[in-house]
């Protein structure tokens, strides 16, 4: 039977699962000769797949029928070493990074810390004759999953075909106080004030329509963990939407309300799925909820 899995050109072992527990559990019981601390690195280096979906979190439950893939070589996608980000996949065409909080997805003004002025000089430093080019941007307080093209091709097949290309984008955010609608859809126009502010209408005011589907996933007393799906990625939408809905992302100095009990802007792109530009391979990503969210939801 054909495996569809991305980034597989190497070595791996491949287990079909038969009953419902954690990935790390799993892998204790199958991978034979790898101790519980070498197991445990392989999933941080990225080197375990669960279908087509690079997973990194220990407690990932599995269900049966699903298949895992474990790299049975050195993986190699921690050369670059960055306090800033790292690499999750690349390739010839693409590279796809997890970005930390405080950095610039691309240069701005005066700032001269951005991810792609650091991929620049690892692609030099590896002898990569190529450059990263921006396809998509996180704000620089926002954290998770970003894609760069690694050549003109790429880069153009991805702008110009962005909405048919990307088919997940999801974010976890954690919100202040618990909302009284649990899941739904906010939709209106954003629109840019003249001092650069996004702001909303539920008539069309001359900006551009914003869909924005929302899903909580846990609660305190004071707070609320929700997962958000783009229809439509505009300029601070979840931000925007968020505040709008009279919960907005805690630490937003911009759109919040002074609520800041992680200490930064608690919105991070967790999911990211699309076709690959030049293989049309479906790639899919994901990256554990930032652990500080966690704890502030424990602290209720």
């Amino acid at each position: 039977m054909k495996n569809n899995v991305i980034d597989q050109k190497g070595d791996y072992s491949r287990f079909d699962v038969e009953r419902e527990q954690s990935l790390l559990e799993f892998l204790l019981e199958n991978v034979k000769g790898q101790s519980r601390s070498k197991i445990k690195a392989t999933l941080q280096g990225h080197g375990v797949f669960v279908g087509k979906t690079c997973v990194t979190q220990f407690d990932y439950m599995l269900k049966p029928g699903m298949r895992v893939s474990v790299s049975n070589t050195k993986r190699n996608l921690n050369m670059l070493r960055s306090r800033y980000f790292k690499i999750v996949y690349e390739d010839r065409y693409i590279v796809v990074v997890d970005k930390s909080v405080g950095i610039l997805s691309m240069a701005a003004g005066h700032s001269s810390l951005n991810v792609k002025a650091v991929l620049d000089d690892y692609f030099r430093r590896s002898r990569q004759r190529c450059n990263a080019h921006v396809v998509h941007r996180l704000d620089r307080d926002t954290s998770g999953l970003m894609i760069y093209a690694k050549d003109m091709q790429a880069e153009q097949m991805l702008e110009r075909n962005w909405h048919d290309m990307v088919y997940g984008r999801r974010y976890v955010a954690l919100l202040s106080g618990r909302l009284e609608q649990k899941e739904g859809t906010i939709a209106n126009w954003l629109k840019d004030s003249s001092a650069y502010v996004t702001y909303s209408s539920n008539v069309d005011n001359g900006g551009k329509y914003a869909v924005t589907h929302f899903y909580t996933i846990g609660e305190s007393e004071k707070h609320s963990l929700v997962e958000f799906r783009l229809e439509t990625g505009r300029k601070n939408q979840i931000r925007v939407h968020a505040a709008d809905m009279g919960h907005p992302v805690c630490g937003d100095i911009k759109y919040g309300n002074g609520d800041d009990p992680a200490g930064r802007l608690c919105l991070h792109a967790f999911v990211l799925c699309f076709h690959h530009p030049v293989t049309r391979e479906k790639m899919e990503f994901s990256t554990p909820v930032p652990q500080s969210f966690i704890n502030v939801l424990k602290k209720g």
